[in-house]
């Protein structure tokens, strides 16, 4: 057996010394799959895989009242406001595998409105989870509605999975729509329609 660089040992080394818990079991993950975690294009692999775990669950450790800093509003207003087509990228629970898509959010003040940056903020925090689409879907809009109180949330996502796509039932152009309304959205009709003409107006997706 070949007898490994001074080179080699020194990464190998400084690999080992920056991994935490999650690298440490990704070595062994790597070692299950037939691999050898000790090869010069591995060596960082499980503290790199770490970072990227950490960063695609961070919202676990997100906190709503400092995402929002204080940027609610006293305003007299009472129509309809929608911030669409906001892109988030999660992971399913099921088999750890992407899912990605846009989601399409709405809310009808009760004279209070929130700075429209944070609405993609409050999406992100849900979106970097394990999630299910569904629950992710139903946990924006029961944000929402915690923040602001208004007379009603509504929010759509639509996603593509690579737990269905690179995987199982390999169907590579089938997307999946989840929505959640909530107060008037739940309760009019003529409330939901008009969400759904602002979010179809250029189409609900353009994949």
């Amino acid at each position: 057996m070949p007898m490994k660089s001074s080179k080699a040992v020194v990464k190998l080394f400084e690999a080992k010394r920056e991994e935490g818990q999650i690298a440490e079991h990704m070595r062994e993950v790597l070692r299950g799959l037939g691999e050898n975690p000790s090869r010069e294009g591995l060596l960082s692999t499980p503290m790199r895989a770490e970072k990227a775990l950490k960063f695609l669950t961070s919202g676990y450790e997100a906190d709503i009242e400092k995402i929002v800093n204080g940027a609610i509003f006293n305003e007299k207003c009472d129509e309809m406001v929608v911030v669409k087509d906001i892109e988030f990228f999660s992971l399913c629970e099921h088999h750890l595998l992407p899912f990605y898509g846009k989601a399409h959010v709405a809310y009808i003040p009760k004279n209070k409105i929130i700075g429209l940056s944070k609405i993609p903020r409050l999406v992100d925090v849900f979106a970097r989870r394990l999630q299910v689409q569904e629950r992710m879907t139903q946990q924006i809009a029961e944000c929402i509605k915690e923040v602001l109180d208004p007379q009603g949330v509504a929010v759509i996502t639509e996603a593509r999975h690579f737990c269905m796509m690179m995987r199982g039932v390999e169907k590579q152009h089938s997307s999946t729509t989840s929505s959640a309304m909530i107060g008037q959205f739940r309760q009019r009709k003529d409330t939901r329609d008009e969400f759904l003409s602002h979010v179809r107006h250029n189409g609900l997706m353009n994949w």
